[in-house]
């Protein structure tokens, strides 16, 4: 649907031109007839409604916006001013009864031919004027609009192409621990490849909305969790901390994920005594979510990054000025700490 904002101003405003008209009619000290009501303000009309939009439809488009011509803009005005004053000046001079009658002290009176060229100068350009204003309004407000679509359209396409990334980055890691299973003829390989296509259902279809509710983010969190304990022998050594309103609230899907992600690829994931530990509270307005994990001083992948720089910009698309993220990168542990306003 057009924009209908440029339609309604012009409304308005000749509108209001329409009332002052009829409020000069109502108050005006002498009768008028229809018919003088019609040659002292239809052929006027007219005239002012032309110069209003051959300024507004041809010479600001054409001698401004196009050629940038702004002297010989001027020289136009001029001309469409004086033209326009003359063809006024002439109609009165041709119906002075009804144009150029007034009543002063209850006498019949006459404006000067003179004095009436200079009113219909600055009526002329008065409506220079007016269109001019309404024409630079309309069009920046357009290009504001236009502007504002540009931006949002980037937003998404930038988004796109983080989470299109986010998916080949888990799957890249997620295939690497399974053919280390595999590697080692062990007895999880299928589990683990079952598990992955659950998270990758997740990932592919569920996570195409927007939003998706709390509960559904941690469901994938803690699959993903489990497809990692099947790397190891024992089990993985992880504390899942859940605590306050999981329903019935609404998160941007895959925002969680790399930071357990990042703990289980450059932390020690199986040391029963110091396990990676994920905190989730959440209330109705602040979600609070921590990841620590004790440093692996084996671990020399420098790769990791990427996941968490992907995630950090999706943030700072999706909740700008709502969210707080700290990390504390100690010389034994590494702690993720994100704070979303929901």
């Amino acid at each position: 649907m057009k924009n209908k904002g440029p339609l309604i101003v012009h409304v308005v405003f000749w509108s209001l031109i329409l009332a002052l008209i009829a409020l000069n009619i109502i108050f005006a000290k002498e009768a008028q007839t229809l018919s003088s009501v019609a040659i002292r303000y239809g052929y006027s009309g007219l005239i002012n409604i032309s110069i209003f939009y051959i300024n507004y439809m041809l010479l600001i488009p054409m001698l401004i916006k196009e050629q940038k011509k702004y002297g010989l803009y001027i020289g136009a005005i001029l001309l469409l001013i004086v033209v326009m004053s003359a063809i006024k000046t002439v109609i009165a001079s041709l119906n002075p009864e009804v144009i150029l009658v007034t009543w002063e002290g209850g006498k019949r009176d006459y404006i000067p031919i003179g004095t009436f060229g200079a009113v219909s100068i600055f009526t002329c350009g008065f409506f220079v004027v007016a269109s001019s204003l309404l024409k630079f309004a309309v069009d920046w407000f357009r290009n504001e609009r236009v502007q504002r679509n540009l931006e949002s359209e980037k937003k998404e396409m930038e988004l796109q192409f983080l989470k299109s990334q986010l998916n080949p980055h888990f799957l890249f890691n997620s295939l690497n621990n399974i053919y280390s299973l595999a590697y080692q003829k062990s007895d999880k390989t299928a589990d683990a490849i079952l598990k992955l296509s659950e998270i990758m259902r997740y990932m592919i279809y569920e996570s195409n909305d927007s939003w998706v509710s709390l509960s559904k983010e941690i469901e994938y969190v803690q699959s993903y969790i489990e497809l990692q304990k099947l790397r190891f022998r024992d089990g993985a050594a992880v504390e899942l901390s859940l605590n306050g309103e999981i329903d019935n609230q609404q998160i941007v899907p895959l925002i969680l994920i790399s930071f357990v992600e990042n703990a289980f690829k450059h932390g020690v994931a199986n040391d029963p005594k110091d396990p990676i530990k994920i905190n989730i509270i959440a209330n109705q307005k602040i979600l609070h979510f921590s990841v620590t994990n004790k440093k692996n001083k084996h671990n020399k992948d420098e790769v990791g990054g990427v996941g968490l720089n992907n995630v950090e910009r999706r943030l700072q698309l999706l909740y700008p000025e709502r969210y707080k993220l700290n990390i504390v990168n100690s010389a034994t542990h590494y702690t993720s700490e994100l704070m979303l306003d929901l």
